[in-house]
């Protein structure tokens, strides 16, 4: 939930992938499966520690990504009365994810950003501990985030520019071009590459990747620490669900 990427194909086709950078210490999150709740279903990667996730599909085709940190790193406050992740799927639950954070009390938790794809709209939303700010963003163009809890200005901007310079070079990418670009991009900084390491204490332990095509959506999963890679399928058209490791 460290570096997210948004590439739509077409008015109702797009991938978001999102580099999850997080400490040796936490416990391994869960692999993508399919949950109820009281608007519909979500699939999603379960977070191992607090249950929560940092990225989601529904049902009605809503997509939702999470980010730490706001616009500038903040300083750690706890206690916290909810995890962010938690917080995601409260958020999540909803038809309409937008209006639901508009409304959701977000006192006591700390900072984050959420890109949401609701229909064809995409909104930047974020919490900076004490504001709410709603974006909407042109759905038809591409970005890259990076957490500001992680990076700074001048490592952003660096960021943004080798995202341009994937652009330029792959102007019909597809899931394979972008999930190389979050595991290759970067200079050789390491600790500041989309894939990173910061020695072996924090690094990124996996990639997630949502693609939509029309009525099909692919959840792409692949768990860095071991190897693995898993994929959900869905078919919105006809609500059918299908998994493959």
């Amino acid at each position: 939930m460290c570096t997210v990427t948004y590439i739509p194909t077409s008015k109702k086709s797009f991938f978001i992938t999102s580099n999850r950078d997080e400490r040796k210490v936490r416990l391994k999150a869960e692999t993508p499966r399919w949950y109820r709740f009281a608007s519909g279903q979500l699939l999603f990667p379960k977070d191992g520690n607090a249950g929560g996730t940092w990225m989601a599909l529904h049902e009605n085709r809503n997509a939702m990504v999470l980010l730490n940190g706001a616009f500038v790193n903040h300083h750690y406050h706890p206690p916290y009365r909810k995890s962010r992740g938690l917080i995601f799927l409260d958020v999540f639950d909803h038809p309409q994810p937008v209006t639901a954070f508009e409304l959701i009390n977000l006192h006591k938790i700390e900072p984050f950003t959420l890109v949401i794809r609701q229909g064809e709209q995409l909104f930047e939303t974020r919490w900076d501990g004490q504001e709410k700010s709603i974006a909407e963003l042109d759905a038809g163009a591409s970005c890259i985030w990076s957490s500001v809890t992680l990076y700074d200005k001048d490592v952003i901007e660096k960021r943004k520019n080798w995202f341009e310079l994937f652009q330029k070079e792959y102007k019909e990418s597809g899931s394979k071009e972008i999930l190389h670009f979050h595991r290759f991009a970067g200079d050789g900084d390491e600790q500041n590459d989309v894939l990173m390491n910061r020695n072996n204490e924090m690094f990124t332990v996996s990639i997630t990747q949502l693609q939509r095509q029309n009525e099909l959506s692919y959840m792409h999963y692949h768990d860095l620490l071991n190897g693995e890679n898993f994929t959900q399928a869905f078919n919105h058209s006809i609500s059918s669900l299908h998994a493959s490791v």
